[in-house]
């Protein structure tokens, strides 16, 4: 069920990324979190996994040393980002501007709450 997870939060954090400019911290980071019970240390170390040739080698060095990254995890996702992102390009290119603004900071707002009043 985790394989099925993560490939879905790959193509939703390369959709987002793809309509938005984000993935890794506002998506891919409460994404493993809420749904696949990562704890916020182990999240983000994975998420930086993910990220890994463009942003955060030295990042993931130190979270992979303490044990915080889940390598099938980060494959797995940073695979399906590939496809999702496609996906979100050809959206973002196909709405209005306004919608997508609009879209995105509701997705913000979400992802905030559920972070402030979770545990």
């Amino acid at each position: 069920m985790d394989v099925i997870i993560f490939i879905g939060i790959g193509i939703l954090a390369g959709i987002l990324s793809g309509m938005f400019g984000i993935g890794g911290g506002i998506i891919i980071v409460p994404a493993l979190m809420y749904l696949c019970g990562f704890s916020q240390l182990k999240a983000q170390g994975t998420s930086l996994a993910v990220m890994l040739p463009p942003v955060g080698i030295a990042a993931f060095t130190y979270y992979y040393k303490k044990g915080q990254v889940d390598l099938k995890a980060g494959i797995l996702i940073c695979i399906f980002i590939v496809v999702g992102s496609l996906f979100g390009a050809k959206i973002a290119n196909n709405i209005p501007t306004l919608i997508l603004k609009k879209t995105f900071g509701v997705l913000m707002i979400l992802i905030s709450l559920k972070m402030i009043f979770s545990e």
